[in-house]
């Protein structure tokens, strides 16, 4: 127990704890809602009991770099324990012969997990200080061709030995606390590790011993007191708000699912994103939850192959640009500077490739995809400043409803083959099963082959399905991703109407760019269809007995690039591969698979520009990956990554074979 002068003072530093860390959290608070939209707290209880799973579980700090992850968890869940340890140090500090917990049952097995959290958190703390300032990880450096903000490479290293020095010394003299408490009165049981420490007190005096309890019980609580208010500006602050960016963050149908803009109202005078404020709420607090690991970057495949982009160092810029702007920002002032002038290049910003591996890896629910994507809106929308190749895409998309910019008969691949039987919806009106063929399957000669070896698939199962031939567009997949929002929304209310009339219920599409605007942003614009991707539906036409397979007539090794528009975006990873599988040949997975997918480099409109500057193009990086396992044919399922894995293979001069599985499958199919 304290003296009175003692309690008096702990008060004292209390209060005014309390008054420094109200004007750091208040800022804070301001900053975030500077932003755009709201902070979502609808469905409540779900959403805190998932946070509140993600807390105790650490369930996403746990999916990747398992032996660090582990050492990570352990801190946080002593961090968890200790909200109870300080308050019962607390309640000793001034109620005589208090037990925190009791002395019975419970209390025994309270202060073993004290006893074993606080020595593993130790031990853990030391790692990361020591993998940061000795070894110099690689994993927690942003490489030098990236913006990162004047004051945040020095900063983080900073904060990190503040942060590692007070964990280290709260927990440290909390644990000798004990150890000195147990030299006067004996050791405990229940407390084995601080019960063995306490012997190298054996020849202390009980006058210093009890001083000593006393020492540490100040540093351990005075260093909470002093921390606290530092707290907003430090990154341990990842430790609120993580935890908060998953209770308020949006639902979203699909993890790259964009939000329209509204270009009715007279009053919006901004589409897009420049500026800090310009951000979402949930945006803003994301830097603030960024427990700057770098795993976004590591998954990053822009980051990967060289490139500009880092969207770790996009967080870590934002965060840094609060921390020297925060009260301006709270009071109201305009940014002095656009996210392009210090959170990322305009390279970078051009650079991504929307895959999502960013948001899937983030362990606190961070989404750097769609700053960078709400950008390109900007620099589209209000400054008509975007990479001169797309402008061609643009001009195809709403000239002839293709990006590719051709006026032909969409449906000349059907014509084509008289093997086939494709009808539109004038010539079926009853048809089941509408396929929509896309902008690669009616333009693209490899995406043609796609349409045409579908339709086989098709036509052998005796589906009931039609086309809407020239009455088809293309969804504006393009354009949203590449910030042209005025443009897809043209094209999305056009093709919503046109879907509605012809009274279309169920869609099948060989693109999964198609699939996830049609089924995941068109109901935005009152189109709402079930859509399925031709891999999940011949999986099904298979599982019905629908298809007749032959045996396969070699011995070739098979593998499967996830496209990320539907693994990761779309949560499809085994369909594909029940279809490779009964094709009966040898399959091999690829290191990088189903969520931790690698991107073939096509997606967020990348397929109509050039790529970024960087050590390699990222279709290479991943089809070396491929050639590393083995395979002799690598199956795909989008016509984009088609093209990139084609491409890609052409350019290493390499033997590995790729098909969209729509042909794999097409070429086996028993006639007989």
């Amino acid at each position: 127990m304290l003296t009175v002068p003692e309690q008096i003072a702990f008060i004292l530093l209390l209060l005014t704890s309390a008054f420094l860390s109200w004007k750091t959290f208040s800022i804070l608070v301001k900053v975030i809602h500077r932003g755009q939209g709201t902070l979502y707290l609808d469905h409540f209880w779900k959403r805190f009991s998932n946070a509140l799973l993600i807390v105790f579980s650490q369930k996403t700090v746990l999916k990747t770099r398992l032996g660090t992850s582990i050492l990570h968890a352990l801190i946080a869940w002593a961090f968890i324990l200790y909200f109870l340890v300080n308050l019962g140090d607390v309640l000793t500090g001034y109620i005589p012969h208090f037990h925190f917990m009791g002395e019975g049952s419970i209390g025994n097995v309270y202060r073993l997990f004290v006893d074993f959290f606080s020595v593993f958190a130790l031990i853990s703390m030391s790692y990361f200080l020591i993998r940061r300032f000795v070894f110099g990880s690689e994993r927690l450096t942003i490489r030098d061709n990236v913006k990162v903000y004047a004051k945040a490479r020095s900063g983080m290293r900073t904060d990190s030995l503040i942060v590692g020095v007070f964990i280290l010394l709260h927990i440290g003299f909390r644990f000798l606390g004990e150890t000195f408490s147990l030299h006067l009165h004996g050791s405990d049981p229940w407390q084995p590790l601080a019960s063995a420490v306490s012997a190298l007190w054996a020849g202390m005096s009980p006058e210093t011993t009890t001083l000593m309890v006393h020492v540490s019980w100040w540093v351990a609580l005075g260093l909470i007191l002093a921390f606290v208010p530092y707290f907003p500006l430090s990154k341990h602050i990842h430790l609120f708000m993580g935890p908060i960016n998953f209770l308020t963050r949006p639902e979203r149908s699909a993890p790259g699912t964009l939000e329209p803009l509204d270009f009715e109202n007279d009053d919006v005078e901004q589409f897009g994103v420049a500026n800090l404020e310009h951000l979402d709420k949930t945006q803003i607090l994301d830097a603030y939850a960024c427990i700057m690991c770098n795993r976004c970057q590591d998954a990053c495949p822009a980051y990967t192959t060289g490139k500009e982009l880092s969207p770790a160092a996009l967080e870590v810029n934002k965060r840094y640009f609060i921390k020297e702007n925060g009260k301006a920002l709270a009071e109201g002032e305009e940014s002095t500077q656009t996210l392009l002038d210090f959170a990322l290049s305009e390279s970078a910003l051009w650079a991504c490739t929307s895959c999502a591996a960013c948001v899937e890896v983030c362990p606190v629910g961070n989404e750097p995809m769609f700053d960078i994507l709400n950008m390109r809106r900007d620099r589209v929308l209000m400054e008509s400043q975007f990479p001169k190749e797309l402008q061609g895409a643009f001009n195809g998309m709403e000239r002839n409803q293709n990006p590719w910019n051709i006026n032909d008969d969409r449906l000349a691949w059907a014509k084509e083959d008289d093997s086939i039987t494709v009808k539109t919806v004038e010539e079926n009106p009853d048809y089941d099963i509408l396929y929509w063929v896309g902008c690669a399957g009616a333009f693209d000669q490899k995406g043609q082959n796609i349409a045409r070896s579908f339709s086989k698939i098709l036509n052998h199962a005796n589906v009931n399905f039609a086309v809407l031939g020239n009455n088809e567009s293309c969804t504006g997949d393009s354009a949203r991703r590449a910030g042209n929002e005025y443009l897809f929304s043209m094209m999305a209310e056009a093709n919503v109407e046109t879907l509605n009339k012809a009274k279309v219920k169920k869609i099948v599409t060989t693109c999964p760019h198609c699939l996830h605007t049609l089924k995941n942003e068109y109901p935005q614009f009152g189109g709402q269809y079930e859509v399925v991707h031709h891999t999940q539906f011949i999986d099904r036409l298979q599982k019905e007995g629908r298809l007749k397979l032959k045996a396969a007539e070699n011995s070739k090794k098979i593998t499967f690039h996830d496209p990320c528009y539907l693994g990761r975006h779309n949560q499809e990873f085994d369909a594909p591969r029940n279809d490779i599988k009964a094709l009966g040949m040898e399959y091999v997975e690829l290191e990088r698979s189903g969520s931790n997918s690698f991107c073939c480099g096509a997606g967020g409109a990348q397929m109509w520009k050039e790529e970024e500057s960087g050590n390699e193009p990222v279709r290479q990086n991943r089809f070396k990956e491929i050639e590393s396992s083995g395979a002799d044919i690598v199956g795909t399922a989008c016509p984009f990554c088609l093209t990139m894995m084609r491409d890609a293979s052409n350019e290493l001069e390499s033997s590995v074979e790729a098909k969209d599985i729509a042909e794999l499958v097409a070429e086996q199919l028993d006639e007989k």
